[in-house]
């Protein structure tokens, strides 16, 4: 069995990796680290795991984590990361990060879009970019991923196998992207109230928002040369869920057809990725789930493609991704713990 601790266990990420991995027939957790609840059982924080998993969470301790984990994952904010994860490195420990800390190839990029110097930015050079269906075999060789967020897994793979077949021009690619609540996290905040939220919707960070480096660093590696794109993020009244409307310019004429074979092939081998022959995906289509869906149609007018593509933020977008990352990393089945449907409503 394999011995899993995780640190930021009680907020929303966190949480469904302790609700994953609970029912993982290949691993044990052994250690939940909660600043907030330590001394408290998790089914405590959370009821609904009551007799499923009452572990008490604890403080961190680096030396007791190596004794007693082979892999940590870090749900923690950006900025915590990379200052607890070089001991646990050291140590021996696999680490996988669902913060931004270990996303990126270049710590400058970091350091614009976090505006902050990486206080290692060595590991860096050994940290993978934990989305598998475009790093699998780089995954499967670290021990330090740098998981990627919900906004980027929708997007990047939205638009891969477009750019990797050459379909659509690199310039004016738009992104036009809306979230759920819960990807704010479970901290307290004004514009996540109740009554800031319901019967609202609004546009953020237009231009500024970090995932846009991130979504820039991967499409940039599969088209073979700089990106830059225009991504607008929207916060929308539900609790989960990402859908993302992207907008590119096809180099020629395409058919929707043309398009969507084009897609299956580049993703003919992924379990969790579903391309639609027709209609469009929808959040409640995948929510509590681990796979992304993909639909497009194309504007013949303009001979424009739009694509849609649609993720839980906590499961495909987080704590999924994180799990399917271990998976591949310690011999699992990739799908191991993750096959389940999507709750739909």
């Amino acid at each position: 069995m394999v011995r899993v601790g995780i640190l930021g266990a009680t907020g929303y990420a966190g949480i469904e990796l302790v609700r994953i991995l609970s029912a993982h027939k290949g691993v044990k957790l052994t250690m939940l680290v909660s600043q907030t609840y330590k001394d408290m059982k998790i089914s405590e924080v959370y009821p609904s795991l009551r007799g499923v998993c009452d572990i008490v969470c604890e403080e961190l301790d680096s030396d007791k984590a190596a004794a007693n984990c082979d892999v940590v994952f870090t749900a923690l904010p950006h900025g915590a990361s990379k200052e607890v994860i070089p001991a646990l490195y050291e140590k021996g420990l696999t680490v996988i990060d669902l913060s931004g800390d270990f996303r990126y190839n270049d710590k400058d990029v970091y350091a614009k879009w976090y505006n902050q110097e990486h206080s290692s930015p060595e590991l860096l050079d050994v940290s993978v970019y934990g989305l598998p269906e475009l790093h699998r075999e780089e995954i499967k060789k670290t021990r330090l991923i740098g998981n990627p967020g919900c906004y980027t897994t929708c997007s990047i793979m939205g638009l891969a196998a477009l750019l990797a077949n050459g379909a659509v021009e690199t310039k004016n690619i738009i992104i036009d992207a809306k979230s759920g609540v819960s990807g704010a996290g479970r901290g307290l905040g004004l514009d996540y109230h109740f009554c800031e939220c319901t019967e609202n919707m609004k546009a953020y960070k237009i231009g500024t928002h970090r995932h846009t480096s991130e979504i820039e660093q991967e499409l940039s590696l599969i088209a073979k040369e700089d990106i830059t794109l225009s991504f607008t993020p929207h916060l929308v009244p539900m609790k989960r869920g990402i859908l993302a409307t992207i907008y590119a310019n096809l180099k020629k004429p395409y058919t929707k057809d043309e398009l969507i074979a084009m897609v299956k092939d580049f993703y003919k081998n992924e379990y969790f990725v579903r391309v639609y022959d027709k209609g469009l995906p929808e959040t409640n289509h995948v929510a509590g789930s681990n796979f992304i869906d993909i639909g497009l149609e194309v504007d013949e007018r303009l001979n424009r493609v739009v694509v849609v593509s649609a993720i839980d933020n906590l499961i495909k977008g987080a704590a999924g991704q994180a799990v399917q990352n271990m998976n591949l990393i310690f011999g699992f089945e990739e799908t191991e713990g993750l096959t389940n449907a999507g709750l739909y409503l």
